[in-house]
């Protein structure tokens, strides 16, 4: 493995960050405006299988029912979202001081292995079909490799910053 220059590896890890919370930061917003998205998804969903294509408009026409006659549950969806973009704030700590943060880093490798057994246990209970819950699941695997590559990265910056500092 070739051997990078401290610079070279906190260039990889703030790369690494920001993209991630570019994706949290994605994954919230997208949360707040749901009913409307769905709406979109299902006008325009052609291409996609019909059996995906009639889960979109079930689930469109099912938040659409809701929040028409239950606004207030679409709030839970709201808190959701909120919380994705509190989250993506955590990994300022890890672009401030990686080696001294990297908690934050493993933290999120851990809540995107979470993700399986949530989408696993809650999936069925909640009647969501297998296809979906493996497309839930795929959130985890996509967070989880950025997450990875960084964590690698900076317990690579700890020794090059350890040998530096025992010359």
């Amino acid at each position: 493995m070739k051997t990078l220059s401290e610079q070279q590896l906190k260039r990889r890890i703030r790369n690494w960050i920001i993209l991630f919370i570019v994706f949290l930061i994605l994954s919230g917003i997208t949360a707040f405006p749901i009913e409307a998205e769905l709406a979109f998804l299902t006008a325009h969903s052609s291409a996609l299988p019909h059996v995906i294509q009639n889960w979109l408009q079930t689930i469109y026409l099912s938040v659409r029912s809701t929040n028409y006659t239950y606004p207030y549950l679409s709030y839970g969806t709201d808190w959701l979202a909120f919380a994705h973009l509190v989250i993506a704030v955590v990994f300022i700590g890890p672009l401030r001081d990686p080696v001294r943060n990297i908690w934050c880093i493993q933290f999120g490798m851990i809540a995107c292995v979470m993700i399986f057994p949530l989408a696993m246990i809650a999936g069925p209970i909640r009647h969501i079909p297998v296809y979906w819950q493996l497309i839930d699941c795929s959130f985890g695997v996509i967070g989880f490799f950025p997450l990875y590559f960084c964590y690698r990265h900076i317990k690579q910056l700890e020794l090059l910053n350890l040998n530096t500092s025992s010359l």
